[in-house]
């Protein structure tokens, strides 16, 4: 179902717009050693627009089309329809179905594909020397933005809704997980069955299959992991994320989804977690061993509600998911950890607005929240920064205007309650607000001069509001005072010895090292000394802390410490932590340059496509890969 003010979406070529995907069945068998998912994929459609015949779905180069058959009703013969494909931009293109005759609203339509998919951009085949185990091949999808289409034929829009389900068959040995509410297995067969009883876009069906183990960490939720892993996955969450439901749905209502699991993925996967509905897809960089970076999940658990529950319905809308959940993440931060912590959490976010927008321009057509994504544009390549911590920064101006939490807090309830499994734009928001707060509606709050919605949505720039993170001054002041000792030419050991990091959080340490980023290169010999004083940050698992002490070393030019940078880029591949360090490395010196180019050579084939793809292109800048 395409809802509420979906409009048109540039990045897909289906006809969503005339048809209505009521459910989505998949069968598929998985065959490593072909690299192939074999099967159909079954679309029960509505037809919206009477006498419509022709049926356009997504796809990809990837996937290959052996047979479609249709049929309208019940007890009709299917036929064998007419189908081909055809280009439509670089990440896609377009299968078009000649159906048997025009469509009629009052009979339902089952359209049958029989396809096979390869090593597509969404269909990731990872060798066993790629997995933690290193003895098993592993098999993942990755649907968001517009990368289903290499999964399956879709309409590979978030405005586009369906119930789905799935029969995968393995190999024996193998174990398969999806982002579904029902599960069952025949292990005669080795399928696996799964239901996904609410509606959600084609982008949050996801499939993995490899050695995966599970275990309990809470009355709704569990972890699942490459058996290696699980002993240190069940340890770092055991107990915490019922924590974080509960204060969710105390803020912005039911948890819809039933459980709440987490699947760690192996070292290749290019995010910090993919919000799954049911299964968040995580990256194993959270196992720090001492819960540090549990935290993290905080952000994933409130894409259940905005993002997964309540869809953009379009990529340019891409900060109601994300601009929404930041601040969802923050508001269940503050109740667990406090305004200190949360507002420390949000001064690393902010930095890191503040140094993307340094390196693009703050009138970078990307730095504003609404986001025209031309035809041909991936969607993935506008990712940045700004629907995140911009977004972030409206939804707190939208607080500020009511003054009162409480009474967003319940706003944001029935925001959630009014659009429940619907896919919407900003203006179906803002419309929203100011329908629940007819006084500011009233007082015509959109168009107060500088802070017009028309002008935080469509002109690119720094955020015309900032909400008040002084509660953050207790932990940001000193974390500031210990990097001002280290940027003097001679140190003060004495004082830098007399501040205990050991009594500071992750986000504490992160900030002291971004303030120590920010004034790189430091005086000569600081860096090694640095290194000494704290091998709690040098010798660390923490990924947060890791990433920025290499990006210290690169921008320090500390060639003693050059090893601890290729073993952080070879131990994962967060798309976050690794395509900023190798443009720090092309654009520190040639020393460093060279060393990108060897790292790459020998672990670029861990990475997942589209990370390869952007590390390429910052040693070639114009290069089509």
């Amino acid at each position: 179902m395409a809802e509420e003010g979906s409009g048109t979406d540039a990045a897909t070529a289906s006809s969503y717009g005339d048809f209505n995907l009521r459910h989505l069945h998949l069968e598929l068998r998985v065959e490593f050693d072909r690299r192939q998912l074999t099967g159909r994929a079954v679309l029960q459609l509505g037809c919206l627009r009477p006498g419509q015949q022709l049926l356009r779905l997504d796809t990809h180069p990837s996937l290959s089309v052996e047979a479609v058959r249709a049929r309208y009703g019940s007890g009709t013969p299917a036929q064998t329809l007419e189908h081909r494909t055809r280009p439509f931009t670089t990440y896609g293109s377009v299968l078009e179905l000649t159906l048997p005759g025009p469509c009629d609203p009052a009979e339902p339509l089952e359209v049958t594909i029989e396809y096979t998919t390869g090593d597509g951009p969404g269909v990731v085949w990872l060798n066993p020397e790629q997995t933690a185990g290193k003895v098993k091949p592993y098999l993942f999808t990755q649907g968001q933005a517009v990368l289903n289409r290499s999964f399956f034929p879709c309409f590979d829009t978030p405005a586009v809704k369906s119930t789905y389900s799935a029969s995968i068959k393995v190999p024996e040995g193998f174990t398969a997980v999806m982002s579904a509410t029902d599960w069952e297995h025949d292990e005669k067969e080795n399928v696996f069955n799964f239901k996904m009883r609410h509606p959600i876009p084609a982008y949050l069906i996801a499939l993995a299959v490899g050695d995966i183990v599970s275990a309990e960490v809470g009355p709704r939720s569990r972890v699942w992991t490459e058996p290696s892993l699980l002993d240190a996955a069940k340890e770092e969450f055991n107990g915490i994320i019922e924590e974080f439901l509960t204060v969710g749905e105390k803020l912005f209502g039911k948890y819809v989804w039933g459980r709440y699991d987490l699947l760690f993925m192996p070292p290749s996967f290019p995010f910090g977690g993919m919000e799954n509905p049911c299964l968040t897809f995580v990256t194993p960089c959270l196992l720090a061993g001492d819960r540090s970076l549990a935290d993290v999940i905080i952000h994933e658990i409130s894409h259940s509600w905005f993002g997964n529950l309540v869809t953009n319905a379009n990529w340019g809308d891409f900060w109601l998911n994300e601009g929404f959940t930041m601040y969802a993440q923050r508001r269940i931060s503050t109740e667990i950890y406090g305004a200190a912590y949360t507002c420390l959490e949000a001064a690393t976010g902010r930095a890191l607005l503040r140094k993307h927008m340094d390196n693009t321009g703050e009138n970078h057509p990307l730095n504003k929240l609404k986001v025209k994504i031309e035809h041909g544009i991936d969607p993935d390549e506008t990712y940045n920064e700004t629907p995140y911590e911009k977004g972030y920064c409206f939804v707190s101006y939208l607080a500020h205007l009511v003054g009162d939490q409480n009474k967003f807090d319940a706003f944001l309830r029935a925001y959630v309650d009014k659009f429940k499994f619907k896919s919407i734009v900003a203006e179906d928001t803002l419309n929203f607000y100011l329908d629940y707060f007819p006084e500011l509606k009233k007082q015509d709050v959109g168009k107060r001069p500088g802070f017009e919605f028309d002008n935080w949505l469509n002109t690119p720039g720094w955020p015309p509001y900032l909400p008040d993170l002084s509660s953050g001054d207790t932990l940001t002041k000193p974390a500031e005072s210990l990097a001002l000792l280290w940027f003097a030419a001679e140190l003060n050991i004495d004082a830098i010895k007399a501040v205990d990091l050991c009594s500071w959080k992750t986000y504490q340490i992160v900030y002291f090292l971004d303030k120590l980023l920010e004034k790189s290169p430091l005086p000569p010999g600081n860096t090694e000394k640095l290194a000494e004083m704290y091998p709690s940050i040098s010798k660390s698992k923490n990924a947060e802390l890791r990433f920025r002490w290499v990006q210290i070393i690169v921008r320090n030019n500390y060639e003693d410490a050059f090893d601890e940078l290729r073993d952080f880029l070879q131990s994962q591949g967060k798309q976050k932590y690794t395509v900023p360090l190798y443009r720090a490395m092309w654009t520190e010196t040639e020393g460093t340059r060279k060393l990108a180019q060897e790292i790459f050579a020998t672990t670029g084939n861990q990475l997942h496509q589209n990370v390869q793809r952007f590390v390429k292109k910052i040693f070639v800048p114009n290069i089509d890969s």
